[in-house]
């Protein structure tokens, strides 16, 4: 073969095209004697590009390689071992009796060899070792920990955090050593496997072995709460004079190690709220630590602090912005990032970092300037805006599409602040809409522009006529069929709606099958409004027929279907102008979980009444705080491309606060989803699966965070049967507690109402190992609906254990033990189904006076309206409408909430609320239902 280099072959294209056969058939060299260094070398280099693209290999033949590489031992070309190492390694996993090597790697394991050698040898051997066999070559890699080359101590160090994993026991015997090659200690006593009796080798110094140290320090201690307190403190300026272990003081000289421990220190204190006091002063000095890195880490993390104060962001602040004039664009940049991401809830702590941003808009690197002014656009005021517009719009075809999509996003939020402004938005961002873009940067631009259009009412109709500009030559087919449904939910209200029907009409000529359904859609909302003219409405049923004769069936379809539904008021009223809308993430679970279930169909069809309802704008606020979770990940670079799961409002709200009452139904109704499949799946509450789940409360908390058990309690209230699920964790290191259960003692005698049936314990709850256990009550009377607390005891079985294993000590038979619990109350509200009714005046008028109950309460505890509104909406158990958790004014409210009676009675309830400081709230509650009954027990939840 020709190895002589030639100028005009894609060295690239070459590799893409090797064969693989080929590849196989070539590697008989490695047999052959004398052994070719280079012709091996370069050949090993295509069977790992083999292995890299993808290609599968039998394991037969990947054996058969492995073992012929294994010859390529006896040449001494340290080029060649190179590669030898690195193809062993990848051909481990998928070759058979690989451990017969390991004589040849520790070969290379021995002092007389090159450090290269050394190094190597140890990462292989410890990736093809079988964590079995591990304690056969302890000795040697506790010795290699300690080495005074950093190369092989290095190569132990990160070895052994991969064998973590797999060998967690053997590993954890090597914190000793470990923390010698932290502290830079050498090994006093002996002489080490790789030459320590050398009396001239001097101790090192290398930064990256205490880097690597503290990376296996931390694994091995990590459930050890008090040991990685200890590591944070140890290397504090407040305490060098004394090591964590007790040793003499220690130096971190590796800046990339004083990174870990901020991040360490963060994750202590998200632990343990307690000690975040202490922690904040070791965040303040590594602020002011003279390595950048250090500093914009600690920066950053206590900017992402949870109840961070402004004051304690002072320094933070400072330190960036003495960093955003740095001359290097990654301290820029990294500086200018985190103070963006801090103003999303900090604006005013960030404002004295105004004038240095603005001198970052001319920045020479786009996404540094990018981010000043989106920056700036938080900060700044209503004066400035104009002017950072215009500066923006210089650059916009300069940066990507990512940090475009960014910036649409800051117009976006700012059109909310500053609705004066509404002029200069809506020019920008039409301005962008002309411009090159990628979908991702063009959906903001128009969600931005709907956004104006909903909550700017003077500018609805600029930015309805801009949505007709795009649609005119828009290439992405999802961005046409958003904004004709925006043109069809609000083009009809507009003054001049004849003027929109012409640009919808020409989508249904002129796009795509998906284009012209959707405008057929729209089309058939202009024609069924209620303000719509009769002449209007002629036009539009010409309009549709013509749509009768579409190629495409779906078109045809919806054609059809709106000329029906224009046939009479309350076929429009039902299936047009209807506000509601379903859940859909709990509409495709039920429809699953019916075409899974093989009886389903036999029992009848799927039923859309067990899939709950939301009205628009609970929708709409649903997908809002999902954007703004997408936003908050792509801001602090945590998920660029996947947008972050929309977290549950039982899990990021506190009960009682308004942003619990209002934090998306459409995350409850999942919620409750959720907990349906999992109590199916539990043998002894299976059969209560044939009632319909009414309601499942929020998760109510029986116990403080710090307490050694953490207890929450959720309500689930079925036709017959009320169970309580008591979500459970032990905090305790040296404790295992087994045969988990709660106790349930009503206060008030309640036997002929409720009975227990089922008690489900937890078998055995390790530490930070959260376990559910169940208590079910039977109603014995079902037109009963009881009001009662019950008083909680847990109770269990304690067993000591290892905390480094969790395993519990042998023969150890443990002891009894019990924990009292907070009282865990059965209210009225507990047997309402939160359901969104639309029309609600209309069904308040229906339902009439007969059925009504009405009641004045004075809530003299509350101070605010709207701790008070929260807190009624938390106890009736029903769904807010638009605007009953948010009251404008500070003196009175009126708030509208719906939902139904045991999942059947449909009730509506009316407050209003008059605030006096010195005397609370007086509120009057007025309660209409399908039955007299359920408003009596509905205005009881508050007495």
């Amino acid at each position: 073969m020709n190895f002589k280099k030639d100028e005009d072959t894609d060295e690239l294209g070459a590799l893409m095209n090797l064969d693989h056969s080929a590849v196989l058939q070539e590697a008989r060299i490695f047999n052959q004697t004398p052994i070719r260094p280079r012709h091996s070398r370069l050949l090993l280099a295509k069977i790992l590009f083999l292995l890299y693209r993808g290609d599968s290999m039998p394991t037969t033949e990947a054996t058969n390689l492995f073992f012929s590489i294994t010859k390529l031992f006896q040449c001494k070309d340290m080029s060649l071992r190179q590669m030898v190492y690195l193809t062993i390694k990848e051909l481990s996993t998928i070759s058979e009796d690989v451990i017969m090597v390991t004589s040849s790697l520790m070969k290379d394991m021995q002092p007389k060899s090159e450090i290269t050698y050394r190094a190597n040898a140890i990462r292989a051997l410890c990736k093809i070792v079988d964590p079995s066999m591990l304690p056969g070559i302890e000795r040697f890699i506790k010795s290699a920990i300690v080495e005074k080359t950093p190369a092989i101590a290095s190569a132990a160090l990160v070895s052994s955090l991969h064998l973590f994993g797999e060998a967690k026991d053997v590993v954890r015997r090597w914190a000793n050593e470990v923390n010698e090659a932290l502290n830079g200690k050498a090994i006093s006593q002996g002489p080490s496997f790789f030459g320590g009796s050398n009396p001239n080798q001097v101790v090192s110094t290398s930064n990256i072995v205490q880097y690597h140290a503290i990376g296996l320090l931390y694994a091995i201690r990590q459930h050890d709460r008090m040991a990685v307190l200890k590591l944070v403190q140890g290397f504090s300026g407040q305490n060098k004079s004394s090591s964590w272990m007790g040793g003499s003081g220690a130096t971190l000289r590796s800046n990339m190690a004083y990174v870990m421990l901020v991040r360490y220190a963060v994750r202590v204190m998200e632990n343990d709220p307690s000690l975040v006091p202490q922690l904040h002063v070791l965040l303040e000095e590594w602020i002011r630590h003279r390595s950048d890195m250090v500093s914009l880490e600690a920066a950053r993390a206590m900017c992402q602090l949870r109840d961070v104060t402004a004051k304690q962001l002072t320094g933070a602040v400072n330190a960036l912005q003495v960093f955003l004039s740095s001359p290097r664009p990654t301290v820029r940049f990294a500086a200018i990032r985190t103070l963006n991401t801090l103003a999303r809830t900090h604006p005013e702590a960030v404002q004295p970092c105004n004038v240095d941003m603005e001198g970052l808009i001319t920045d020479s690197n786009r996404s540094v300037a990018t981010f000043a002014i989106t920056t700036l656009l938080k900060t700044g005021n209503e004066a400035s805006v104009d002017r950072l517009m215009k500066q923006m719009q210089g650059f916009m075809t300069e940066i990507s599409d990512e940090f475009k999509t960014i910036v649409a996003e800051a117009v976006r939020s700012l059109c909310r602040k500053f609705p004066g402004k509404h002029s200069v938005f809506l020019a920008f961002l039409s301005g962008v809409l002309r411009d090159e873009g990628g979908y991702d940067f063009k959906r903001s631009a128009i969600e931005a522009i709907v956004d104006l259009a909903k909550h700017v009412p003077e500018c609805k109709e600029a930015a309805l006529a801009h949505l007709c500009e795009f649609i005119e030559d828009c290439e992405f087919t999802k961005l046409s069929v958003r904004v004709l449904h925006f043109l069809g939910e609000e083009g009809p209200h507009t003054a001049r709606p004849s003027m929109y029907i012409r640009h919808i009409y020409n989508r249904v000529v002129l796009e795509n099958a998906v284009v012209r359904a959707a405008a057929v859609s729209a089309l058939a909302k202009f024609g069924a409004a209620a303000v719509a003219d009769p002449s209007l409405q002629r036009s539009v049923r010409v309009l549709l027929q013509r749509c009768l004769d579409d190629r495409e069936d779906e078109v045809r379809d919806r054609a059809a279907w709106a000329l029906r539904m224009a046939g009479g008021e309350r076929t429009r009223d039902k299936y047009v102008r209807d506000d509601s809308t379903f859940v859909l993430a709990v509409l495709e679970r039920k429809l699953v979980e019916y075409c899974a279930d093989s009886g389903a169909a036999a029992r009848g069809r799927f039923s859309f009444d067990s899939v709950p309802r939301i009205s628009r704008a609970q929708e709409e606020e649903t997908r809002a705080r999902t954007r703004l979770e997408t936003m908050d990940a792509v801001l602090t670079g945590s998920a660029i491309s996947a947008p972050s799961a929309s977290k549950s409002a039982t899990a990021t709200s506190e009960p009682g606060t308004p942003a619990a009452a209002s934090a998306g139904f459409a995350d409850v109704y999942e919620q409750q989803a959720q907990y349906v499949s999992k109590l199916n799946a539990i043998p002894e509450l299976a059969a209560f699966g044939a009632q319909p789940l009414v309601s499942s409360q929020r998760a109510v908390d029986l116990t403080e965070a710090e307490t050694e058990y953490v207890v929450r309690c959720v309500k689930h209230v079925y036709e017959a049967h009320i169970v309580f699920q008591f979500d459970v964790t032990n905090t305790i290191p040296e404790q295992v507690v087994e045969q988990v259960e709660v106790a349930m003692e009503p206060e008030d005698d309640i036997s002929d109402v409720l009975q227990p049936v089922v008690v489900v314990p937890i078998p055995e709850l390790r530490c930070d190992e959260p376990g559910t256990a169940y208590v079910a009550f039977e109603r014995v009377d079902t037109d009963t609906f009881p009001s009662a607390a019950f008083a909680c005891t847990l109770k269990f079985v304690v067993k000591e254990c290892d905390p480094a294993t969790g395993e519990p000590e042998e023969g150890d038979e443990g002891f009894e033990d019990e924990y009292s619990l907070e009282a865990v109350d059965l209210g009225a509200g507990d047997f309402m189904q939160a359901s969104y009714l639309p029309d609600s005046h209309a069904l308040w008028e229906t339902l009439g006076a007969d059925a009504e109950c009405v009641e004045t309460f004075a809530l003299a505890n509350f101070d605010s309206i709207a701790e008070c509104v929260a807190r009624v909406a938390e106890l009736l158990g029903m769904c807010p409408l638009e605007g009953a958790l948010t009251p404008k004014s500070k003196a009175a409210h009126q708030a509208v909430f719906t939902g139904k009676w045991m999942g059947t009675t449909k009730t509506v309830a009316r407050t209003r609320m008059t605030y006096q400081k010195g005397t609370g709230v007086t509120m009057e509650l007025a309660v209409r239902s399908e039955d007299q009954g359920v408003s009596e027990l509905v205005v009881s939840a508050i007495a």
